[in-house]
């Protein structure tokens, strides 16, 4: 079985400022198609004043955030993860936790817990570190699969249960979990069903000599390699952020995106209008509704941060392989002939006609 070619090396999803255009049937003015530029490219500056290159997990970060989602991303140590994150939180003035997954790792650890207040002779509830707007969950397969579930909670429901008592998540909530993929020790695969809550997948790479010598400058320049988690007073407020989400959800998609974005779902479950001829020698399962709706989700963004009210097919297809690539399993066929998901997903763009 010949093995799919190789994918070339994907360049940032940087935006630039584009023209304003409202021609689409979207309901979002132009006055706020220009306020929401103003509000991304402040985000973005926060970004280049504490972080170099990486612009790829900046886009895929500023664009998950605005979708209201949630992002996985994959990577050795080092590569500026935790510091990305910490970075997001303070750009949108929204609350930030870290959390160390250990196996160790219990539910309460997470969510929080119930503890008796002599004081008042009554059972007080103490909430944990996942409530708040931006949560970073390092190395989330290190942790158990009761742990787990209740991560799923929080990530479906916008909410966690303590004691019998649900108690809502701060709004706008947002996971960024991530993954080491070179050790196995002690780690715990993720259930389908918690990786399929996660709108993006992103790998990444390490930096260039040329961006590994600028980030030294702006270290030594700075003069410390802590992040500054000081309140900014140029950052954008939570108002801006739910701005910013109820305005993605405003921007128009016709039938033929909504059809694409359904037939490349289909195309990965052996379906769709040109079938893959051998797809399902290499796929055991393919990708589930939860990817037509977080494509979608995803583009509506793009298309906002790209000065549109209407989605095309490129705001689609931008950010296709970061939709896709965790939800399609490999068989072990596949995984023995070297083919990936990010092949995979290069077949399917290629199969399924661009409306």
């Amino acid at each position: 079985m010949a093995l799919f070619p190789p994918r070339p090396s994907q360049q940032p999803a940087d935006l630039p400022m584009t023209p304003i255009t409202t021609p689409g049937g979207g309901t979002v003015s132009r006055d706020d198609l220009q306020h929401v530029q103003d509000l991304t490219n402040r985000i973005r500056q926060h970004f280049t004043q504490g972080l170099v290159a990486q612009e790829t997990l900046r886009e895929s970060l500023i664009v998950t955030l605005v979708a209201g989602g949630h992002m996985l991303i994959e990577s050795v140590p080092g590569l500026a993860k935790t510091t990305a994150a910490q970075i997001l939180a303070t750009s949108v003035s929204g609350t930030f936790k870290r959390i160390q997954c250990t196996p160790d790792l219990m539910p309460s650890d997470l969510v929080g817990t119930q503890i008796f207040d002599f004081s008042t002779q009554k059972m007080s509830t103490q909430i944990g570190p996942i409530h708040a707007n931006l949560v970073l969950l390092d190395e989330i397969n290190r942790s158990s699969a009761k742990t787990q579930s209740a991560m799923l909670e929080a990530m479906a429901e916008g909410a966690t249960t303590i004691g019998g008592e649900r108690i809502l998540l701060p709004r706008p909530f947002m996971v960024i979990a991530t993954q080491n993929p070179i050790e196995e020790e002690g780690t715990y695969n993720l259930p389908e069903a918690q990786m399929d809550r996660f709108y993006m997948k992103t790998v990444l790479s390490y930096p260039t000599e040329d961006d590994e010598i600028a980030m030294l400058d702006l270290l030594t320049r700075r003069g410390t390699d802590q992040q500054d988690v000081m309140v900014d007073p140029t950052a954008i407020s939570i108002a801006d952020v739910e701005f910013l989400r109820a305005s993605a959800r405003r921007v128009h998609v016709s039938q033929p995106i909504m059809k694409y974005a359904v037939e490349l779902a289909q195309t990965s479950r052996g379906g769709g209008p040109r079938p893959i001829k051998g797809l399902s020698s290499l796929v055991r399962l393919g990708a589930s509704p939860r990817a037509s709706i977080a494509l979608v989700r995803i583009g509506q963004a793009h298309a906002l941060m790209s000065g549109r009210d209407y989605v095309v097919p490129e705001d689609i297809k931008v950010f296709a392989h970061e939709v896709f690539r965790h939800r399609i399993l490999l068989t072990f066929e596949a995984l023995a002939e070297g083919v990936n998901a990010d092949q995979v997903i290069d077949s399917m763009l290629e199969a399924v006609p661009v409306p």
